[in-house]
């Protein structure tokens, strides 16, 4: 307004200043609204602000804890990943992203966004010790699969087995571990012990296609063709 004090700059400030004034009470009811865990009310908040401040990597992130805990781990993904770019050696952006992943039972990209947060700092205690356990884990599923691919089902079995030992804490490792070992089984023509495995997974996947399939399969091997 200084350099420039016409009529017109000063309706833009005033506007401007109006605006910003708005967003830091959004900003104190946003941060109000997470501390009493109201994470539904802080997200709608945080959408308004985000919508002008698009560049700001903390709100993306707390925008993110918002989504973890109402269960949208998608959507905190998304803003995770905006974070990573937006702020210089984001480390945490990434460890958080993996864990993620990880919970979601995708290894792999697991494996790779923990893979980022070491090349930003090798250091890392935490990113380094998931690391650690995604590695084994992402390795031990490989070697499985190629135990199927060879046709060695019983190899495959123990592999996944180890599998279950090695990630006893997140459910959807052991339901996957077991739905290829129901299909080794069928595979191997151990039709009783398939039909059991498979019903397991079944009773906690309704809607599993390959769990389904294997179970057919071991149906068949028993003559149960009304199965």
């Amino acid at each position: 307004l200084k350099s420039n004090p016409s009529n017109n700059e000063e309706k833009e400030a005033q506007t401007q200043l109006t605006k910003s004034d708005e967003l830091q009470r959004l900003h104190s009811q946003a941060l109000s609204a997470y501390q009493q865990e109201d994470y539904e009310a802080a997200i709608s908040l945080l959408d308004e602000i985000l919508a002008v401040c698009v560049w700001d990597a903390e709100l993306r992130e707390l925008r993110a804890e918002c989504y973890i805990k109402e269960g949208e781990p998608s959507k905190a993904i998304s803003d995770l990943k905006a974070a990573a770019k937006l702020k210089n050696d984001n480390t945490e952006a990434f460890y958080k992203i993996s864990r993620i992943y990880y919970q979601l039972g995708d290894h792999e990209l697991s494996l790779s966004e923990v893979r980022e947060c070491l090349k930003l700092d090798q250091d890392h205690k935490q990113c380094f010790s998931l690391y650690k356990q995604v590695k084994k884990l992402n390795k031990q599923i490989e070697s499985a699969e190629q135990f199927i691919k060879e046709g060695r089902y019983e190899d495959a079995i123990s592999k996944y087995e180890t599998v279950m030992k090695t990630e006893p804490e997140v459910p959807i490792y052991s339901t996957r571990a077991k739905e290829r070992i129901c299909h080794c089984l069928s595979k191997n023509q151990q039709a009783t012990e398939a039909i059991k495995l498979c019903t397991e997974v079944l009773q906690l996947e309704p809607t599993n296609v390959n769990a389904l399939k294997d179970r057919a399969e071991a149906y068949l091997l028993e003559d149960m063709y009304e199965e």
